[in-house]
């Protein structure tokens, strides 16, 4: 009775430890402060073709939303969504349903430069209202 104690005690002890010694690391997901947002017209050559959200072919309206990313930790961060509403001059939602705009590859320590092309129907009234702006990604790359 008593080996078999031990023996259960044995494996139990080697199964945490090999668990501890293969576990990977953990990937953790880190905020990334969005600031001085901004929007300009695309340039003609990233312009042309544009499409509305929704996929249709209807009229729309060619944009660059750019800021400053902000990552406050010492490691890299990869693969970070952005989060945002854009309304029109009437307050009325640009993107419908919808807060992940895009995303940026790879945000690195300290304040940095993004862009994000984004498509507007026509027929929304201008100017844009660029609001409530983040974003979140990985301190690790992920694998797809």
């Amino acid at each position: 009775m008593r080996l078999r104690s031990l023996t259960v005690v044995f494996i139990f002890c080697l199964i945490a430890f090999l668990s501890w010694v293969f576990t990977p690391p953990a990937i953790a997901l880190t905020q990334i402060k969005l600031f001085d947002v901004s929007y300009k017209d695309c340039p003609p050559e990233l312009a042309q073709g544009a499409v509305t959200s929704g996929g249709s072919a209807a009229a729309a309206n060619c944009f660059i939303v750019t800021g400053k990313a902000e990552n406050g930790t010492s490691k890299t961060v990869y693969d970070a969504d952005i989060f945002g509403r854009i309304y029109d001059a009437n307050n009325d939602s640009v993107m419908q349903n919808r807060t992940r705009l895009g995303s940026i590859a790879e945000v690195p320590p300290g304040t940095s430069d993004f862009e994000l092309r984004i498509s507007v129907p026509a027929n929304q009234p201008l100017p844009l209202k660029l609001k409530q702006f983040k974003a979140a990604g990985f301190s690790g790359q992920v694998r797809r």
